[in-house]
């Protein structure tokens, strides 16, 4: 009778053995389906959707003008030592390096702006923690040497005003260049460290304005179209390309609110009317009036903000405030892309994965999982089960 009931136990197991084996198997598949999907695939289907816009091209030395095409984006806040959690620098800056990567492989643009605050912490961090959160910047955001990576400063990168110090913004400018005037393709690009521009004739304060001013008498140069005995003339560099420059700034220039700005990623209902501070959430009118005097952009782009909003200054230049590239600071993160030529220029909006649709996508499967494991240890209620059975024979059939 033992060696009965043994060899019935034996028989028993062995079907037990299959049914663990192939609940394994369906909780890997699923599982390793869905983290493929939300961490890497869903970055293909929704950036797939962006395109780069139009933009009227005129003849040009027997051809069409070139088209540049140039990308921005903003606040990527890298997290520090000090208030960066594990959890916390894992997901948000593995969700923009798969989203700039993915860009960058859709897209192919020639140049990338990052319009400051790349680093949350860079006006606390010491010498080692700045060069490990750079180290985790050039992983995060590496491209090859045909594409250009320009980037402004920021007042988390530098600190803001009261604490920025020449220290600071050289360690800054070792890694990312001190350019601020730039020409591509016949487009010119004037890239302002807008935490200097505070007025009160600090150092670097006045050394950024004296640049800026510099910069203003080359583009004035570049647009006298009559050789002459003028300065302009006898001086050794060549002249810029005759094109209104395209301004690049962390700070916004000044507006009241974002009580005109619309979308939806723009700032939430209840901030829209809340008055902003000048030289803390904005530049100053007397800064703003400068810029917009000095340099005559026909387009504007800053960050600061986290959100979008789109206004239009005195003289007709346009300022796009280019929302917050990390879910931590929004849940509907974008990037701005820009097709721009010497005269015209055309922008678009492209949208990353939501946040919440992500983990609204991993409650499901979460969800499914615990089903499929209580199905197979026979733990529903018994309508459940039967209706269960009821599907897997008619699949079979």
């Amino acid at each position: 009778m033992a060696l009965v009931r043994w060899g019935l136990r034996r028989q028993n197991f062995h079907p037990l053995r299959k049914r663990r084996r192939a609940l394994l198997l369906k909780l890997t598949v699923v599982i390793i389906s869905v983290l493929l999907f939300c961490e890497y695939f869903i970055y293909y289907l929704v950036l797939f959707r962006c395109h780069w816009p139009e933009v009227k091209t005129l003849a040009h030395g027997g051809g069409q003008e070139p088209v540049l095409k140039a990308m921005f984006l903003a606040d990527t806040h890298l997290l520090g030592e000090i208030r960066g959690h594990w959890l916390d620098k894992l997901r948000r800056e593995w969700q923009m390096e798969r989203a700039f990567q993915t860009a960058l492989w859709l897209l192919q643009p020639e140049v990338v702006f990052i319009l400051g605050d790349i680093f949350d912490e860079g006006k606390w961090s010491s010498d080692q923690a700045w060069a490990d959160d750079v180290q985790r910047f050039q992983r995060m955001f590496r491209h090859d040497s045909h594409v250009q990576l320009k980037v402004v400063i920021g007042n988390h990168d530098v600190g803001f005003h009261y604490q920025m110090t020449k220290y600071r913004i050289k360690r800054f400018e070792k890694v990312f260049g001190s350019e601020r005037l730039l020409s591509l393709k016949g487009v010119n690009f004037v890239m302002v460290n807008s935490v200097a521009m505070e007025g009160d004739g600090c150092i670097i304060c006045s050394e950024e304005e004296a640049e800026l001013r510099e910069i203003s008498r080359k583009l004035n140069c570049s647009q006298e179209q009559v050789p002459g005995s003028s300065q302009c003339d006898r001086e050794p560099e060549p002249r810029l390309p005759l094109s209104a420059p395209v301004l690049l700034q962390h700070y916004p220039l000044y507006r009241a609110s974002d009580a005109n700005c619309s979308g939806e990623d723009a700032a939430p209902p209840e901030e829209r009317n809340v008055p902003f501070e000048e030289k803390y959430d904005v530049l100053s009118r007397e800064a703003s009036q400068k810029l917009l005097w000095w340099l005559r952009p026909r387009l504007v782009l800053s960050g600061h903000t986290h959100s979008a909003c789109e206004v239009f200054h005195p003289g007709g230049a346009p300022e796009v405030s280019v929302p917050s590239f990390s879910w931590r600071n929004r849940n509907n993160p974008s990037f701005i892309m820009g097709s721009l030529t010497s005269r015209d220029y055309a922008l678009s909006k492209c949208y990353l994965p939501f946040e919440d649709t992500v983990l609204t996508m991993y409650g499901a499967a979460a969800g499914f999982l615990m089903i499929l494991i209580l199905v197979h240890f026979e733990h529903l209620p018994s309508p459940f089960l039967c209706g269960w059975k009821l599907c897997r024979l008619h699949m079979r059939r």
